[in-house]
C-alpha cells in the first residue's frame, strides 16, 4: 500500500512539472508573438558552397544563450545539415521546420562554448548572429564531425558584410 501511494504522489508530481514546463513553454510563445516568422527558402539555388552534418541546437535573442525564440519551432532541438550558399545559410531540420537565412540578414559568426541546452567543450558551437524582422537572434549548430566546425564558420564568414574600415585599411 505505501508503494502505491508513493508510485502515484511520484506520478502526480511529474504531471504537475510537465504542466508547468508547457505553461511556460505557452507564455514564452506568447510573449514573442512580435518576432517575425523567417523566410522561406528561395527557389533555383545552385551547389552548397560547404554544408556539414550536425545538430541545430536552438535559435536565442541575441546575446542572452537563455532566451530561446519558441514561436516557429526555433527553440526545437533537432538533427540537421547546414548548407551555405552564396545566397546564405539553410538548416535543414529533421521534425521540424527548416532554417533559411539571408545573406543579408547574417550578421557575424563565432565558435562557443554552449547556449540553452547544450553545452559543450571550449568553441564546440558555431553560433551565427542575424536578424530576424528587426529581432537580432543568435543559432546554434553542433557539427557532427570535429572537422567540419572551421570549414562552416569559413563559408558562413564568406557570406557576411564587408566593414567599410576594413576595407580601407587593406587598400592602405
Amino acid at each position: 500500500m505505501d508503494r502505491l501511494i508513493f508510485a502515484l504522489g511520484t506520478l502526480a508530481l511529474i504531471v504537475l512539472l510537465l504542466g508547468l514546463f508547457a505553461l511556460g513553454w505557452r507564455g514564452r510563445r506568447k510573449r514573442q508573438q512580435g518576432v517575425p516568422r523567417p523566410v522561406p527558402m528561395p527557389d533555383g539555388l545552385e551547389e552548397p558552397r560547404f554544408q556539414a552534418l550536425g545538430q541545430y541546437v536552438c535559435t536565442t535573442t541575441a546575446g542572452d544563450w537563455l532566451d530561446r525564440i519558441a514561436v516557429y519551432g526555433l527553440g526545437v532541438k533537432s538533427n540537421a545539415t547546414a548548407a551555405v550558399f552564396d545566397e546564405g545559410l539553410l538548416i535543414v531540420r529533421s521534425g521540424a521546420p527548416d532554417v533559411w537565412i539571408p545573406r543579408a540578414d547574417l550578421e557575424a559568426v563565432r565558435l562557443e562554448r554552449g547556449m540553452a541546452g547544450k553545452f559543450v567543450e571550449k568553441e564546440g558551437l558555431v553560433i551565427v548572429t542575424w536578424m530576424l524582422g528587426s529581432t537580432a537572434v543568435d543559432t546554434g549548430f553542433r557539427t557532427r564531425s570535429a572537422e567540419d566546425k572551421t570549414p562552416l564558420v569559413s563559408a558562413i564568414t564568406e557570406l557576411l558584410p564587408v566593414d567599410p574600415a576594413e576595407t580601407s585599411e587593406e587598400q592602405l
